[in-house]
């Protein structure tokens, strides 16, 4: 299981979560403490809003803690929100295409977790993204065929919305496959100004996911970045926790249909 964080506050250097914590991402990358495979090598990725309304991405196939560029560029890059992930890939290829965040137009995208059976449900999979978003479809991993797919059901209108629906029907395409594995997975989404984490699985081991706030920022984290665990929370099992800008954290349980199709 890959391991991410998400921010939104003040501006502040992206190695103060990345590099600088005890539990950074890149010590994560190393050691994970609550995941199936403590090991996140396989690839990483961040991604970061500065002036212009589109997020900047670095992404590179080296485990994040042997590249010195990514390092240098947390040291010296500072952004109000932005993403950062290490990869265990769950079966496709390591390749710069398949590290996460990814991006289209403003909207950024990550995930942890997996598609049982991918390989059974591929082909239906990709016929859920929209032609015209098709060519975005650069890399080979469900992870990016979900975010894609998403738009089809309105992502840019209404986000929680739209992962549900995505997710209920690729949820759907498994059972018609017969696939007995589950589909397990935290998702994080942004305009560029608002945050969406969601937290779902068919059974009951959803991957870990936590959130921090402070009177400047939140932070929502695969797992905590300190030892510190009475000032995180835990995100509950299928729920989506939405930050939007200048507008209270709130965390909602999907909806009716979202928990049937479970």
């Amino acid at each position: 299981m890959c391991r991410w964080i998400a921010y939104q506050g003040q501006p502040i250097y992206l190695d103060a979560l990345v590099a600088t914590p005890e539990r950074s991402l890149i010590a994560q990358s190393m050691c994970a403490a609550e995941a199936k495979v403590t090991t996140n090598g396989d690839g990483f990725g961040v991604g970061w809003y500065g002036e212009r309304e589109t997020p900047g991405l670095y992404r590179e196939v080296r485990p994040a803690w042997s590249d010195e560029n990514l390092k240098s560029l947390c040291f010296q890059v500072r952004s109000a929100l932005f993403f950062a992930h290490v990869r265990a890939s769950t079966g496709p290829a390591t390749a710069r295409a398949n590290c996460h965040p990814f991006a289209v137009g403003k909207y950024m995208f990550m995930h942890n977790g997996q598609i049982g059976n991918y390989c059974a449900i591929k082909r239906q999979l990709d016929a859920l993204i929209p032609d015209d978003l098709y060519p975005y479809r650069s890399g080979t991993t469900d992870s990016e065929a979900l975010f894609l797919a998403a738009f089809a059901h309105g992502l840019r209108d209404d986000p929680v919305a739209a992962v549900i629906a995505t997710l209920s029907m690729v949820h759907g395409l498994m059972l018609e496959a017969r696939i007995a594995e589950p589909l397990r997975a935290t998702l994080a989404l942004t305009d560029g100004k608002d945050l969406y984490a969601f937290r779902w699985a068919s059974d009951a081991c959803a991957p870990t996911l936590y959130w921090r706030q402070t009177e400047h920022d939140l932070m929502v984290v695969s797992e905590p970045l300190d030892r510190e665990r009475a000032q995180w929370r835990e995100v509950p099992q299928n729920c989506v926790l939405v930050a939007r800008a200048g507008a209270p954290v709130t965390i909602s349980r999907l909806d009716d249909s979202m928990r049937q199709a479970a």
